[in-house]
């Protein structure tokens, strides 16, 4: 019985010092806003973010053509603000957002493309934004009217 215990002790121990982070460095990362273990963590300092609008029309398109935007925000807050992602309500709208760090009182902006191909009629698609806020999210919408092909009538 020994010879399993010895090597199932010396394992267990190896995972252990393996897994453990010795060298934490106090810098708050998107993934620990993105784990839920970490994200409620009271050691994280939380932050704001003002969008200059959270809604934006384009208008009229015609099937096909890509909407391009860019939602911009600044860090109201007294902390360095965080967006650990942003997720567009399906695959035709895609966020692009700042990885790094953006420091209170600075600006930046969310750039969101919609492709409008095989979207006629009226078009409303958000982007949720999670950030080292409270709330965690918010959200920008970007919504118009995507008119059918002209040459297919």
């Amino acid at each position: 019985m020994n010879r399993f215990y010895i090597p199932a002790l010396l394992f267990s121990t190896a995972i252990f010092l393996i897994s453990c982070d010795q060298k934490g460095d106090g810098k708050i990362t998107p993934d620990m806003i993105n784990n839920s273990a970490t994200a409620t963590n009271k050691d994280i300092p939380s932050s704001e973010i003002k969008f200059d609008e959270d809604t934006f029309n384009f208008g009229t398109v015609i099937e096909g053509e890509k909407v391009a935007h860019s939602f911009s925000f600044t860090n109201t807050g007294k902390h360095d603000l965080i967006i650990s992602k942003a997720l567009g309500s399906c695959g035709c709208t895609v966020p692009e957002w700042p990885k790094e760090p953006i420091r209170p009182g600075q600006k930046s902006s969310i750039d969101v493309v919609f492709n409008s191909d095989r979207r006629v009629g009226k078009a409303m698609k958000d982007v949720t934004v999670y950030a080292n806020t409270e709330p965690s999210t918010h959200k920008v919408v970007i919504t118009g009217f995507v008119k059918g092909d002209p040459s297919e009538e």
